[in-house]
């Protein structure tokens, strides 16, 4: 009886981390931790509300750079404007190099998880001057809710500003509900585009969408946009699980059995891909996205079964290499694997935090033995973190409501 008191104290006690593995797992805090930068920084006033004399945070959902050799960043708002400026920290100034707010839906504070949510450079955006978006459409009464992803070009002899008149709509995607669009885009290691779509809302996935490969809900899609063919603006990659079963499933289709991921990244030096996954009752989850892979929501949350219809734990669904409870948080940001130069001790780490309590991780993973050998904290509490970002050395920056932030030594 006393070790059993001893081992429930045990889990009490610990951080999430302890509840999803084994005693060895590392979970000492870290000497980095998460600091405001860019604070002088001018956001337009159109952004800020202040023409209108209503006050707004710009709710920046995408910080990226754009692989071009430049050195610029560029950061994009819910609202559906992007702006551009220098990689320093005492920058002033920003340029606004897109704004389509007139396409997206206007922000609600009860329905924030619309709007413009995702941006991807094309991996020759020097040359091309392509890049691609992911946002919800301005609803009309026949059509309230539905995502768009669009690949988007620069003004002709200008790479300093984006043409809007560009706009080519590759996929449109109607829906029901306001929430799960999920809204990564992201160029894979293979050049292919990657676009993250949510279960379509709701609660638990009452269409069971992302266990169906006629729905688009609840998927990781994989796409070819240097190409087109059979009418789309794409092609659909040769090696895509079910490109050649088209009464069985859409051949967009490279990943399936999730909620909502928020969000997709690839490392940089071995090319896996990282998904985070916010639950819904109890469990948020890390997973490595692969060629088919079937990641189990609705039959499972985490390492655990759902509701009434709920699976065990079976070959044919992939288990996430981590998760945590909702005692912890509960709604995760995905990052990025760590591969700059400025935090040796951060080297191959996964960056990731919980967007209602503000805790940010450093979890390390090592792929020969399938197992997580460290979660780290970086910060225990704080703003919510819409997402992370990457500079184009790999350096890595969040982002709240407000505010820009970036790492630094802890004091």
């Amino acid at each position: 009886m006393i070790g059993l008191l001893a081992f429930l104290l045990l889990l009490f006690f610990c951080s999430g981390s302890c509840l999803a593995a084994d005693a060895a797992v590392d979970v000492r805090p870290l000497e980095v931790t998460v600091v405001p930068t860019f604070t002088q920084l001018q956001w337009p006033d159109w952004v800020l509300g202040l023409d209108e004399g209503l006050r707004c945070d710009p709710r920046p959902m995408i910080i990226t750079g754009a692989g071009d050799g430049s050195g610029r960043m560029f950061v994009a708002t819910e609202y559906g404007t992007i702006h551009t400026f220098e990689n320093r920290a005492d920058v002033e100034q920003m340029h606004t190099f897109m704004d389509i707010r007139e396409r997206v839906k206007p922000y609600k504070p009860n329905e924030n998880e619309e709007g413009f949510l995702g941006l991807a450079f094309h991996p020759r955006f020097k040359a091309n001057g392509e890049f691609f978006v992911y946002y919800s459409i301005a609803p009309t009464e026949a059509r309230p809710h539905a995502s768009r992803i669009s690949r988007f070009r620069t003004k002709a002899g200008n790479p300093q500003e984006a043409d809007p008149e560009s706009e080519e709509i590759l996929l449109e995607i109607p829906d029901l509900y306001w929430n799960h669009n999920g809204g990564t885009v992201v160029f894979g290691p293979d050049g292919y585009l990657y676009i993250v779509v949510g279960d379509g809302g709701w609660f638990n996935d009452p269409h069971m969408n992302s266990q169906n490969l006629h729905s688009l809900f609840g998927k990781i899609l994989r796409i070819d946009v240097d190409h087109s063919g059979s009418g789309l603006p794409y092609t659909i990659p040769a090696d895509n699980p079910f490109r050649d079963q088209p009464r069985f499933a859409r051949g967009e289709i490279w990943a399936y059995g999730l909620r909502n991921p928020w969000r997709l990244a690839f490392d940089r030096e071995t090319g896996v891909g990282w998904a985070a996954d916010v639950g819904q009752d109890a469990w948020e989850e890390i997973d490595l996205i692969v060629r088919g892979g079937n990641y189990g929501w609705n039959l499972r949350e985490g390492k655990h079964p759902f509701g009434p219809g709920g699976f065990p734990e079976s070959e044919k669904l992939i288990e996430p290499i981590w998760e945590y409870p909702h005692e912890v948080g509960k709604s995760i940001t995905g990052g990025h694997v760590y591969r700059g130069k400025k935090f040796p001790v951060l080297q191959g780490s996964y960056l990731y935090a919980d967007y209602v309590t503000g805790q940010v991780w450093a979890l390390w993973y090592d792929a020969n033995r399938k197992q997580v050998t460290a979660n780290r904290t970086l910060r225990e509490k704080g703003f919510p973190v819409l997402t992370f970002g990457e500079d184009d050395a790999g350096e890595i920056f969040l982002t709240s409501e407000r505010e820009i932030f970036t790492l630094v030594p802890a004091e």
